[in-house]
This record gives C-alpha cells, structure tokens and sequence, in this order.
C-alpha cells in the first residue's frame, strides 16, 4: 500500500472540510483550517491515534470499512473514494455489497435540516452518519463499533435504547426489522459484512433465529414513537423513514408537531445538545 500517499490524501482532504459543513461547531480559536484529527475520528467512528498514525505513514492496511468510514467523513466525490480505496491498495465496494456511499446531494439535504434529529442508515440499518441533534435525542453513537452501529443487532443484541416499547409495539419491531434484513439479504447475498451480522443474530437471538426462519420478507416503515429522554423527559415524535433511489440509503428524520409540547422539548433538547458539543 502507498501508505504516505494515503496519509498525505486523508491530510489534505481533511482540511477542506469547515467544521461546520460537517455539523460540529464553529468559532473559537483553531488553528486547522478544516477538521482536526478528532474530530474525523468522530465523525467515522474511530480513534484519533489512528487517524495520526494514518496521515504519518505508520499504520498499513486500514480496512476497506475504515476507508469507507473516512470516505462518508471527507464528505469525498464518486472519482475521490474510488482514489481513495486505490491508495489504500483496496478495490471499492461492487455491486454484490450493501451501498454505503453518501452522495453530494444526501450531504446538502443533511446540512439544510440541520436542527432536525436525523440519522443515514444503509439498506441493512448500519449506522454511517447522526447528526448533533440525533446524537441529543437518541444518545451518542460516535463510540458505538461493529455490529454495535447496527439498529437491528441493537435491537435483538444489545441494550435497551430510548425508545419506548409495550409488549406488543416490541415484537412488532422485532418482526419489520427481521423482515427487512431478510429482504436485503436476498439482494446482496454476497456481501460478507452482512452475511456475519444475520450469523451472529441467529446465532445469538432465539427470537431473531425464528423469524428468520419463517422466511418473512417486508420492509420496516415510518412510525410515531415515545422517546424518553433522560433530561427533558419524554417526547411522542413522527419517525419518517426515507430511501435514495439508486443506493438505498435509508434517511431517519425525527419531528414533533408544531406547537406542542413535544416540539418545545425538541427544541430544549437540541439547544441542550449544541451547548454540551460547544463546552
């Protein structure tokens, strides 16, 4: 791998990004003129020693889901990211894989809803972008690693989120979720990534193995949902689920009906959210 190639390419590309383009706060005194080390880190979900060790030259072989990772955070072009995997001695993802590249134009519709709790999942409901508001509203995913950046390892693995369930809205969940991983499966049966996380889901959920099982396809749909926050309390919010047309991209955005209570909490929580980012 031309590694100082890499690391030089990930520097310069890091300094065209203004802080705010990518959702963090501006102002205060700095001396990079695009983002800082960690706050890539951030932003792709991995640490900033090795984002150093990266644009030094003294790490090799970064793995194609790191590249892709940084690739989304640079906010790079289709001819950028095919650059990219090639410094990186990788060949970009091919169409047998999940897609996971944000376009230009998903990055403009993000920044213009900036206020607006909003999260990019790809088809099989990876995490690969929250924006500040989302981070307030739902908890922060930026240490969130693997399977973890899952919604549907998180459900049926993981702990217990904010959002309020009964019994019966649970299992309801449980069924789209598996429904709609089944379905892309059958889309992208080659893809590797996803073919690990439904053997650690079957393997690691009897709930899940079953409703893989019975072989049930579907799509999992927009909803309203109760969000109990542990500072401003609880919020009853309209979920909207929306896909690009030619990446599946799946775009959840969270709002509250103007003029209700929600809405002021909403409001609170993302001011909230701006001033812990800020401090």
């Amino acid at each position: 791998m031309a590694t100082s190639e890499f690391g030089q390419a990930l520097r310069r590309w890091r300094d065209r990004v203004p802080p705010q383009a990518a959702g963090l706060p501006a102002g205060g005194q700095r001396r990079a003129t695009g983002l800082r080390r960690e706050e890539l880190a951030l932003l792709a979900g991995i640490s900033a020693d090795y984002v150093t060790r990266l644009e030094q030259g003294r790490a090799s072989n970064p793995s194609a889901q790191v590249v892709e990772a940084l690739g989304r955070a640079l906010r790079l072009s289709g001819t950028e990211r095919t650059h990219q995997f090639g410094l990186a001695g990788l060949v970009p993802p091919g169409r047998d894989t999940v897609p996971a590249y944000i376009t230009p134009g998903v990055h403009r519709l993000i920044d213009r809803l900036g206020a607006t709790p909003l999260a990019v999942h790809d088809a099989s409901w990876t995490l690969l972008l929250a924006n500040p508001p989302y981070a307030a509203l739902m908890g922060d995913p930026s240490g969130w690693r693997g399977h973890e950046r899952n919604g549907v390892w998180r459900n049926f693995l993981g702990r217990p989120g904010r959002v309020r369930h009964t019994e019966e809205s649970r299992r309801e969940l449980e069924a789209a979720l598996a429904a709609d991983l089944h379905a892309v499966a059958d889309r992208y049966p080659a893809d590797p990534r996803l073919r690990g996380l439904v053997a650690e889901l079957r393997a690691g959920s009897d709930r899940f193995a079953a409703l893989w099982e019975s072989g049930t396809v579907g799509q999992h749909r927009s909803a309203r949902k109760t969000i109990d926050h542990p500072h401003v309390g609880a919020l009853t919010l309209d979920c909207d689920v929306l896909t690009v047309d030619g990446s599946e991209l799946r775009i959840m955005v969270y709002t509250a009906e103007p003029g209700t209570e929600d809405a002021e909490r909403l409001a609170l929580l993302t001011v909230l959210g701006t001033q812990a980012l800020v401090g």
